[in-house]
């Protein structure tokens, strides 16, 4: 079992798919994360489709290894309660709208009182300060002002939407996960903690590296699709087979695109890996010729004896089947008490000396609220009364 986080107490206020990630990935760390939900609606994402039974799939994907805690931090035995948690908690992760914190008095300078050694995370599309803090925005518009979305795409074609949510899950959660493993090791050595802000475009476009590399270098916008890496070269593309389908062409070091031109009885080829002008469009018309030539599947058979970088283009079912994907165990079964077989994703940093292990299925809204609350030292009559009052 991971326990490199075991003994950190992590409080969740985060709900749909940035802040659950991270928090995720540090439960599967070892972590022990208590995901703090009102009693309104929870987690939106648990009632999305499809579902399990009563949760969503898209749910049971982020949440493992966390507890439910059901709590409403607006009532004052909620706060108290809340403020409890606080003071026992090593990391307080929030998703709220900059401003929303500190209205709940749950903000980092308020529980840094009760907690010097706190480290708090704010994570927002666009950060804590800025003329865009309080704007209202998801994946694509953080992607459209980081340059990502209007370099995404065929040349002289539209942008073209991701196929995942690269601002929530690349520029948001592993973002504040690396924040906080960070300010972890900070306090070990400083003695305090520390408060962290992450904005979603911001961790965009820190993965800018080769637009940006271009635009400082030439003083001038790349065209979408123009670049080496993202279609402006007929080396790296991803060309149509017979069968409808795709093979994906990495050809990038001359050994490799020499393999592919020799391997397909092309040897002439080997001096146009990157062409210029019409010989571009001329040397890509030829690739694409002979993609035509042969079913993807037969593509694939047809390289497997050859490095030249060519490989399928696989459907999201062919991918959870691939012979990689299983033997690194990325998609597994599990049992879960209410929902039956999930499937799940597997954690994907491997430790030489920890192997990963599911401690705790996804949780039901509130399934752990009695538990939490009896460690904090309540008794039946309190938790009665706080589900009267609609505390809990």
């Amino acid at each position: 079992m991971i326990d490199l986080l075991g003994g950190i107490k992590v409080l969740d206020l985060s709900r749909l798919l940035p802040g659950p990630l991270c928090s995720m990935f540090l439960a599967d760390m070892g972590a022990e994360v208590i995901k703090i939900e009102d009693t309104q609606s929870g987690d939106y994402t648990r009632w999305d489709s499809p579902k399990a039974k009563e949760n969503s799939t898209f749910f049971l994907l982020i949440n493992r290894n966390k507890k439910s805690m059901r709590l409403n931090l607006k009532e004052p035995e909620g706060y108290e309660i809340f403020c409890k948690l606080a003071k026992k908690a090593d990391v307080i992760l929030e998703q709220f709208r900059p401003g929303v914190a500190e209205k709940l008095r749950i903000d980092y300078p308020t529980l840094k009182k009760m907690n010097p050694r706190l480290i708090y995370c704010s994570l927002t599309g666009f950060g804590q300060d800025g003329p865009y803090k309080d704007k209202a925005a998801h994946d694509i518009n953080y992607i459209g002002y980081a340059g990502l979305l209007g370099q995404t795409g065929r040349r002289k074609g539209p942008p073209v939407i991701p196929g995942i949510q690269v601002a929530d899950e690349a520029g948001g959660s592993l973002m504040a996960a690396m924040g906080i493993l960070a300010a972890l090791v900070g306090r070990e050595r400083r003695g305090h903690g520390e408060y962290i802000d992450v904005s979603m475009m911001d961790g965009v476009l820190s993965l800018m590296i080769i637009g940006m590399g271009v635009l400082f270098g030439t003083q001038e916008t790349p065209g979408r699709g123009d670049m080496f890496l993202t279609g402006g070269a007929p080396c790296y593309d991803v060309y149509e087979t017979r069968d409808g389908k795709f093979m994906a062409l990495g050809a990038l070091e001359p050994k490799f695109w020499g393999n592919f031109c020799m391997k397909v009885g092309r040897p002439d080829l080997i001096k146009d890996q990157f062409p210029q002008g019409k010989r571009k469009d001329e040397v890509r018309q030829a690739v694409e010729a002979i993609f035509k030539g042969k079913s993807r599947d037969e593509w694939t058979d047809f390289f497997s004896d050859k490095d030249a970088c060519c490989t399928p283009v696989l459907e999201l079912h062919e991918a959870v089947q691939n012979e990689q994907t299983k033997a690194r165990g990325m998609i597994f079964d599990l049992d879960h008490p209410y929902e039956g077989r999930i499937k799940q994703i597997g954690f994907p940093i491997k430790f030489g000396t920890s192997t990963f292990e599911t401690r705790l299925p996804p949780p039901m809204w509130g399934e752990h609220t009695e538990e939490i609350l009896v460690e904090l030292g309540y008794c039946p009559e309190d938790l009665k009364r706080f589900r009267e009052k609609r505390v809990i």
